[in-house]
């Protein structure tokens, strides 16, 4: 099974739609809110190359932001 990892803000709309995505598919993930947390924003931004959220990754390869995370499952058409 992959990880799957997702930097957050909770206010994004982005965010929590990236989430509900994720749980629609029961897929389960680890979230890492940077809203106050300056060390795992600077870890985002180090992986990702990103300053917006959410960044999600699959295991270690960086996926993207939410318009990503529905491109890919719309090309997948499964899982």
């Amino acid at each position: 099974m992959k990880n799957v990892t997702i930097y957050s803000k909770d206010y994004c709309p982005f965010c929590k739609g990236a989430k509900q995505i994720l749980n629609t598919k029961g897929i389960s993930f680890t979230e890492v809110d940077v809203e106050f947390d300056e060390i795992n924003r600077q870890q985002m931004i180090s992986r990702s190359g990103r300053f917006t959220v959410p960044q999600i990754f699959i295991d270690d390869t960086h996926l993207g932001g939410y318009d990503d995370l529905v491109k890919y499952y719309s090309n997948k058409k499964a899982a």
